[in-house]
């Protein structure tokens, strides 16, 4: 039986496009945030804290080896719990027009998920496989262990 829940009212259990069910809107602002841009934030995170770490240890980017690589993840994850947690958004998330909003109840809230959900994010994604486990709605398993979603600015 079809929902008579109207679009962006009230969440539905019914899915019709991602985000449907949160009760979001299927485009424009506070919508599902594409792929293609969630990954281009992640790229643009990852290589700043390539940039940071290579500054770090005194050694380029594109020379490698286990103390920059290492570095570098240890400052995207605290990169990117910070400022999810806080601001809301990444540099990445930023620069692609995007936000995190956290789930509360049955709606989206677009205040900053804190430093705890944002710690919580970033390890998950930090281990890869959570972050690319993902739902019909394009949440993956590090968003729904923080009850988040990342949504268009």
């Amino acid at each position: 039986m079809a929902s008579t829940a109207s679009s962006g009212a009230q969440p539905s259990g019914e899915f019709r496009y991602p985000g449907s069910r949160l009760g979001l809107p299927e485009q424009g602002s506070g919508s599902v945030a594409s792929w293609a841009r969630r990954f281009l934030a992640l790229f643009i995170d990852w290589i700043i804290a390539g940039l940071v770490a290579s500054a770090v240890t005194s050694r380029p980017l594109w020379a490698g080896g286990n103390n920059t690589s290492t570095a570098q993840l240890v400052i995207f994850f605290a990169m990117s719990a910070i400022l999810s947690g806080l601001a809301g958004a990444t540099i990445g998330h930023r620069i692609c027009g995007l936000r995190v909003g956290q789930i509360e109840g049955n709606q989206v809230s677009t205040a900053p998920v804190g430093l705890l959900k944002g710690a919580i994010r970033s390890g998950l994604i930090c281990l890869l496989i959570p972050a690319v486990v993902f739902d019909t709605d394009r949440r993956g398993l590090h968003d729904r262990a923080a009850n988040t979603v990342v949504l268009e600015r």
